[in-house]
């Protein structure tokens, strides 16, 4: 079964000046796919992430995640369902400035009551991998953009979602801090098979996934698929944007 299955997805924002954000998109993820969504700024990719993470409903069309359709759920549980199946980073962090690092990798733990052991257990084992388990005990005005983006991803996949859903993570890094948290999604996504979508403008953190969906005025342009080196992958991309007229960074 596919992990995500989006079909014949439309948004339109206004009533008398209609404007179509996504028309009639479809596409599938299958489970350990970590794919990158592209497009010039309008194009309708952060919409396209919205309603696959339930922020945003679709005004026509059906996506269904492991084959359910989330926003056939109500209240209660359509945010148990977003909590638990769905993990976020977003480009801005958005930490709490109140914890520590430690407990806002664990927060959507202590939000599901897990025991405190459970709890430590896997902070310890996520902490080692993105590099931060010195960085436990600290607030998150003491550590840099880039701590904080490995912070935010460790409490983007602490509970083990279904789909991890990004969305500019490496926007408000330097290229140096960019580097090291792509190699991290990457990580995460062949060692523990971590589904993955991810919306950048930045090719160089897009040549990290296996696979680019390009959007271009609400419809799916073009696709492409990583088959040999990252810096062969990276061509790709910037060849494929620079047809479609989008901005491009150096790898």
């Amino acid at each position: 079964m596919e992990m995500v299955k989006v079909s014949n997805v439309s948004k339109t924002y206004g009533k008398e000046a209609m404007h179509h954000a996504l028309h009639q998109v479809s596409f599938s993820i299958e489970p350990g796919e970590f794919v990158g969504v592209m497009g010039p700024s309008g194009s309708g990719k952060t919409t396209l992430l919205n309603t696959i993470s339930t922020v945003d409903q679709p005004t026509s069309g059906d996506i269904l995640i492991k084959g359910l359709n989330p926003l056939q759920l109500k209240g209660d549980e359509l945010a148990l369902f977003r909590r638990r199946e769905l993990g976020f980073v977003f480009q801005d962090f958005n930490l709490l400035d109140t914890l520590t690092v430690g407990e806002n990798a664990v927060l959507p733990l202590t939000l599901d009551r897990i025991p405190v052991a459970e709890q430590d257990k896997r902070l310890h084992s996520i902490a080692k991998t993105l590099r931060i388990d010195h960085l436990l005990g600290k607030r998150t005005y003491e550590i840099s953009g880039g701590e904080a983006q490995r912070t935010a991803i460790a409490r983007a996949v602490i509970h083990q979602p279904s789909l991890l859903l990004a969305d500019e993570p490496t926007g408000n890094l330097d290229s140096k801090a960019a580097r090291t948290v792509m190699e991290l999604f990457e990580k995460i996504n062949k060692e523990h098979q971590q589904t993955t979508i991810m919306v950048t403008h930045d090719p160089v953190a897009a040549s990290y996934c296996g696979r680019i969906i390009f959007i271009k005025d609400g419809s799916i342009y073009n696709e492409i698929h990583s088959g040999g080196s990252r810096q062969q992958f990276y061509q790709q991309i910037i060849d494929v944007l620079s047809l479609l007229g989008g901005a491009a960074h150096g790898v």
